[in-house]
């Protein structure tokens, strides 16, 4: 028999390198991708050293070219796709009119655009393999617009409401769609951050927080409620139940108050 299957965009480094390590010693057969090869062929060599399976490859994720070709090649190797996780993803903080358009742009091609080019060319494999799942990176960014982070917090609402829409659309063909909804991370992404809400809150979460979570949430299928969102750590999972059961007025003043504007 074959073995499960995941492909992770973004996995030479941080959460996605985690992510690898977590499926990898669980059995499944990883593909990681990322445009950065050297960190790739440092991955390939960990997983391999422990037994794991992997299969490594270039991809930018804002080519949908790439991804047709990409994905081609993982699933000959076991004629399956279990699980697709996007993640690959940039950040770039500060003032909104002080950030220049090349900056607003590449977030949004990558965090929106490289998730919609991920899933549409992963589908076809995902609905010929029973029970598969798609996993979409959000983050706490999407409860509330973020000041400082308001392009990145709208590239995450953008990955929130494709997350629950592909969920709707893809129940009939037996793929699950979900969201992780992890804090700030420490990771590359954060180096050199300063904005009210870090100050405020902290940077606590790892990378290997994350790939656990991940690998919780893909584990985790209710049987009568189906759920699409998995915030991670117990900061998201506060500000999220704040969101759920607060007016609006609420959650705006929180948000106001942690980021000092």
């Amino acid at each position: 028999m074959s073995r499960p299957t995941v492909f992770i965009s973004g996995a030479a480094a941080g959460i996605g390198r985690a992510t690898a390590h977590a499926f990898a010693r669980l059995g499944y057969h990883v593909g990681a991708f990322d445009i950065d090869e050297p960190g790739l062929g440092l991955l390939r060599d960990e997983i391999e050293a422990i037994g794991g399976s992997v299969r490594v490859g270039l991809l930018n994720v804002t080519d949908a070219a790439q991804w047709d070709s990409a994905l081609a090649q993982f699933h000959a190797d076991e004629q399956r796709l279990d699980v697709l996780i996007n993640n690959a993803g940039v950040l770039a903080s500060g003032r909104f009119e002080e950030m220049d358009i090349a900056t607003h742009r590449r977030m949004v091609d990558i965090n929106v655009n490289g998730v919609v080019n991920g899933s549409r060319a992963a589908f076809g494999y995902l609905r010929e393999t029973p029970s598969a799942q798609l996993v979409n990176l959000c983050s706490a960014s999407a409860i509330y617009g973020q000041p400082e982070l308001a392009t990145y917090s709208a590239t995450k609402f953008a990955v929130r409401g494709l997350t629950e829409a592909l969920d709707l659309e893809w129940r009939p063909y037996d793929i699950r769609v979900i969201a992780v909804w992890p804090m700030f991370v420490r990771t590359a992404m954060v180096d050199g951050m300063d904005t009210g809400t870090t100050r405020s809150l902290g940077i606590h979460l790892t990378a290997e927080d994350v790939a656990d979570g991940i690998v919780d949430a893909v584990g985790h299928r209710p049987r009568l409620l189906r759920k699409v969102h998995y915030p991670i750590g117990r900061q998201a999972k506060a500000f999220a139940n704040l969101a759920k059961f607060s007016p609006d007025w609420a959650t705006r003043l929180t948000n106001k108050r942690m980021s000092h504007t």
